[in-house]
């Protein structure tokens, strides 16, 4: 019933920007423009069903082509809903402006070349940036009492293995992590995007991985069968810490590592979140760093430990504005924010994408954190 409702729910939200499109913005540009208008929210529109068809059915053949151009419609439909704000605002304000009429109509066409540019130029952009190999974010972060100068961890997150996002993916993200040459590698969730069965010789690489590596679900993780998943990675040599803690050694000194299950799982009934129990194994001598998939695990931790949590989810939004909605879920977007006086969190945007294969002022990321003492 949840998976039905956030159907309903993306459709009618879809079919609500299509008709703002085309009421607010295609139809009231210029007539050379706006005589096919309703065409495009209809195909936008129709590429949006067929996208959530496919991801309820899988009726799509496997084709990473045909999936970055169905995904793609929900990614134009936001595109093209922000510039229609934008274009719907401006020729408000104009309105009120006293032109003469001729003047009016050539500033008005002026406008409406521009406004499609920029849509055009919004879209090229995003997609460029989403179809990019990750960058490497180098992020120095200061720990009180911590024992080791310059510790280095890798984070990796929401790479979202599946139907675009394959194995050569994989095998460049395993060669960039080694030349960093990470004292650990954390995975923080959403690591897959499709059942086990169907990407395993494109998970094979991460066995290639250098450091010892840390795997927590994410909420994508629970919807293509968690326990499969969390199996086949331990065979790749990844320990999963499901609401758990482990002391990470070091030559010069000792910290907790300590993982705790996605809040998705109590919603679904499995591999629910249980802080206390993730705690339990913690010595409250040591420096704690936790793994949260989501950011906002932490306003959950005030009466617990935790110098530094490492999160991912939000995608920075990924399309930009899309992360002020983000926002209203999650205290936290993007980059290293001190929470408490005693807490920090570092929120990656994460290392692949989600549905379409477009990212605007949110480029995707590998984390190259390293820990110092304050």
């Amino acid at each position: 019933m949840r998976f039905i409702t956030f159907i309903t729910v993306f459709l009618i939200v879809m079919a609500a920007l299509n008709f703002y499109i085309y009421s607010r913005f295609l139809k009231k540009l210029s007539p050379a423009f706006s005589r096919y208008a309703a065409v495009i929210p209809i195909v936008l529109m129709i590429g949006n069903l067929f996208f959530m068809l496919d991801i309820v059915t899988g009726f799509i053949p496997d084709s990473p082509a045909l999936y970055i151009v169905t995904s793609s419609f929900v990614g134009i439909t936001f595109i093209l809903f922000v510039v229609a704000v934008v274009y719907d605002l401006s020729i408000t304000v104009s309105s009120k402006v006293p032109f003469d009429m001729e003047r009016r109509k050539t500033i008005k066409i002026i406008f409406d070349v521009t406004m499609l540019i920029a849509a055009l130029s919004y879209l090229l952009r995003g997609l460029s940036q989403g179809l990019k190999s990750p960058m490497v974010n180098p992020v120095s972060i200061k720990l009180d009492q911590f024992p080791i100068d310059r510790y280095s961890i890798v984070q990796l997150t929401d790479v979202h293995i599946g139907r675009t996002i394959r194995r050569d993916y994989i095998e460049g993200l395993v060669v960039q992590t080694n030349q960093l040459a990470p004292d650990l590698v954390v995975i923080t969730g959403d690591l897959v995007d499709l059942p086990i069965e169907k990407i395993k010789q494109d998970l094979l690489p991460l066995a290639e991985l250098d450091a010892p590596c840390y795997f927590i679900l994410g909420n994508h993780e629970y919807f293509h069968g968690p326990e499969a998943i969390l199996d086949f990675l331990r065979l790749l040599g990844i320990r999963p810490l499901l609401n758990d803690c482990v002391t990470i050694d070091h030559a010069q000194g000792r910290f907790n590592l300590l993982g705790i299950n996605d809040q998705v799982g109590a919603r679904l009934g499995m591999l629910a979140a249980d802080i206390p129990r993730a705690y339990a194994r913690v010595d409250p001598a040591l420096p704690t760093i936790v793994l949260a998939h989501q950011p906002k695990t932490i306003l959950q931790l005030d009466n617990y430990p935790c110098d530094l949590m490492l999160s991912g989810h939000t995608h920075g939004g990924q399309i930009f504005p899309f992360g002020l909605l983000v926002m209203m879920d999650q205290p936290y977007l993007a980059g290293l924010y001190r929470h408490a006086p005693d807490k920090q969190i570092f929120v990656s945007r994460g290392t692949g994408y989600w549905g379409p294969p477009i990212r605007l002022l949110s480029p995707s990321e590998i984390s190259h954190i390293v820990l110092q003492p304050a």
